[in-house]
């Protein structure tokens, strides 16, 4: 056998993601927060790139060319878009905007969703020469973190410095629940120290403010907190080392085990719930953020058609402009080749930012209309009415590819009457109903099941095959353990475990 070698020639057909392409993807599938950061980035490195603030947009021409300013005003959220109904097929109109008294923020005869939830926002400003960071009324309250809380109490009853140095260090091994859960010997090994001291200074941590800290387990935590209040008695000890049974509502097991009668069980049962399982969470380790919607809708009244309005959040988008003024003035005293080459490569790249955040906008309000209009039922009625609906039904409506609706709907929100959702809430499995009529919505028959768990009779808990014959009566045909895997995603117990519940309420 031979070996040779010889050049072949073979034609294929690739396609190849360009730089630009690949960003325009990545602007696609950012919220409108993280977008402002990354135009933030933008202006810091391209000068013919501005941010205006404060004022109307110009009117944008097809060709940038055109007039000394181009700007991205349909990503500021100016275009908004109405949904109205025709027989088969219904479309988004955009171009019609809310009335000048709305955008004011004047009165209006219908209800401004979009408005009222940030009416209370103003721009603020400090009028007094005084520095603001040393005024009154941000010196009124520092919140003190758990760490900083723990290391005064740390200074205070450590005095080896030794023993201070390692105490330090397993705080920092603390969950956000206030557990340590580092094994013991593995801390002793790689501090080269013996384990009797690791579990001293454990057993001095687990004694610091709040009652509770430093638990290796539930167990522990509870236990902490009972002897902080002289409640740990052996009877108490018993049903902290038996809380998988408590869990199963076996009360006639537990009384055995605690060798108490059921008042007395129910009253340690009541002191338990008094305690705070997770100590640490009574300090703030994180700012928790409102989600802010990047689409808002409201209804619109009868005497302008019915339906439904769509605006992008103009108050969270950027407004940028490409200053053509400012290119023509530098290109004109720009001499060297290299400059000219580098002047036109950021007007090409600040007039394909704006472009894209058109393009952008543009694929949001048309997501986020024909989502509303495939799941009105839902806005008009609630989450019983909510339609099972895939990426590929709203995609082959808009004419777009299934990636592109997954990147528009991910991290999105739209606020609603009904109140402010993700974009891929409204995205569900459902079955069929056995009248082969609409399909139901997994989460609507969540919201059915959990009717039916809310308005059952204590002395008649419905099984899972009850609740089967339930959905049937109304055109829902599941099986038993599809019942079943609902219920437990709600984190509903069996109906042994809900009997046992209800006649403890009794």
């Amino acid at each position: 056998m031979s070996i040779n070698q010889r050049l072949d020639l073979k034609q294929g057909q690739t396609l190849t993601m360009t730089p630009q392409l690949q960003q325009a993807i990545k602007l696609l599938q950012l919220s409108n927060l993280e977008l402002a950061e990354f135009i933030e980035a933008e202006l810091e490195k391209n000068p013919l790139l501005e941010r205006e603030e404060g004022s109307p947009a110009p009117e944008k021409t097809g060709e940038a060319g055109d007039a000394p300013v181009m700007d991205s005003s349909a990503a500021t959220g100016e275009e908004t878009g109405e949904v109205h109904e025709r027989n088969r097929e219904r479309e988004l109109d955009t171009g019609e905007g809310f009335s000048e008294n709305e955008k004011s923020g004047g009165a209006s005869e219908d209800y401004d969703y979009s408005r009222s939830t940030l009416s209370g926002v103003g721009a603020g400003g400090n009028l007094k020469f005084e520095d603001s960071d040393y005024s009154f009324e941000n010196n009124m309250a520092a919140s003190t973190t758990l760490r900083d809380h723990l290391l005064d109490q740390i200074q205070v009853d450590f005095t080896d410095n030794k023993d201070r140095a390692i105490a330090t260090l397993m705080l920092d091994y603390l969950d956000e629940s206030g557990y340590f859960r580092t094994p013991l010997q593995g801390l002793a090994d790689r501090l080269g120290c013996d384990i009797s001291r690791i579990e001293g200074i454990l057993h001095k941590l687990q004694q610091l403010d709040p009652a509770g800290i430093f638990a290796r387990n539930l167990s522990e935590c509870l236990a902490l907190q009972l002897r902080e209040l002289n409640r740990l008695d052996p009877a108490m000890e018993k049903l902290l080392t038996n809380l998988d049974i408590l869990a199963t509502h076996d009360m006639k097991k537990m009384r055995t085990l605690c060798g108490v009668d059921e008042q007395d069980l129910k009253d340690m049962i009541g002191e338990i719930k008094a305690l705070n399982p997770k100590p640490a969470l009574n300090f703030d380790h994180f700012i928790s953020q409102t989600v802010i919607p990047d689409v808002f809708m409201k209804p619109l009244p009868k005497s302008k058609g019915g339906g439904w309005a769509v605006e992008l959040n103009s108050d969270t988008l950027p407004r940028v402009l490409v200053n053509q003024t400012y290119y023509a003035e530098i290109n004109k005293n720009a001499k060297a080749k290299k400059d000219k080459e580098y002047l036109a490569e950021q007007l090409n790249t600040a007039n394909w930012l704006v472009r894209a955040m058109d393009q952008r906008a543009q694929t949001i309000m048309k997501v986020a209309g024909e989502i509303i209009l495939q799941q009105e039922a839902f806005f008009n009625y609630g989450v019983e009415f909510l339609k099972p609906l895939v990426l590929r039904d709203i995609a082959t409506v808009i004419g777009m590819h299934e990636s592109t609706v997954s990147r528009v709907t991910n991290n999105k929100y739209i606020g609603t009457p009904r109140g402010v959702f993700e974009l891929k809430y409204f995205f569900t499995s459902g079955v069929s109903s056995s009248d082969g009529g609409a399909d139901f919505s997994s989460e609507a028959i969540k919201a059915k099941l959990k009717t039916l768990f809310d308005a059952e009779d204590p002395a008649a808990v419905l099984s899972d095959d009850d609740l089967v014959e339930a959905l049937k009566k109304e055109g829902i045909d599941i099986a038993r353990r599809t019942v079943a895997k609902y219920r437990e995603a709600m984190k509903i117990p069996s109906s042994v475990q809900r009997r046992r519940l209800k006649n403890q309420g009794k």
